[in-house]
């Protein structure tokens, strides 16, 4: 791709918390609550793996790496970060409403859905092709996107 000139946009994600809205990057360690929100991704995480028997789908990382980093791209994907830092700082039962770039990954769509079962929210995503209106282990787009 670089050979043609051609540069892939880098994810991004987009949530609105007090009126404030905070971006991330897929990969992103600069907000000024970079910690916390890793932290936050960590425990939900385990949560959902715990509790909602999920396990990443590593085939939505198309890079050329050992399948522990792909987990590992996949744990630090925008909304995913977008999502943590929702949690951490709206109320209990506030829906979540992020904005991405680029189309959801099924893997983070598999996430998100569970997320809203297991921390009892309702998520909407709205990415470059649809909104996804996820909310008790479901979404609206009945996982056709």
């Amino acid at each position: 791709m670089a050979e043609q000139g051609l540069r892939k946009h880098p994810a991004c994600s987009w949530i609105e918390i007090g009126n404030n809205v905070h971006t991330f990057t897929a990969g992103d360690y600069s907000h000024r609550d970079s910690e916390a929100i890793h932290l936050k991704l960590a425990e939900i995480t385990e949560k959902v793996r715990k509790e909602g028997g999920y396990t990443e789908d590593t085939r939505f990382v198309l890079h050329d790496v050992s399948e522990e980093e792909k987990i590992e791209k996949l744990h630090k994907h925008s909304e995913r970060l977008a999502i943590a830092f929702g949690l951490i700082n709206s109320r209990p039962g506030t829906p979540l409403r992020i904005a991405k770039n680029l189309m959801v990954c099924g893997d983070c769509h598999e996430f998100t859905k569970l997320v809203s079962k297991l921390f009892e929210r309702e998520i909407v995503v709205r990415d470059a092709n649809r909104f996804h209106h996820f909310g008790g282990g479901s979404c609206s787009c009945g996982d056709f996107w």
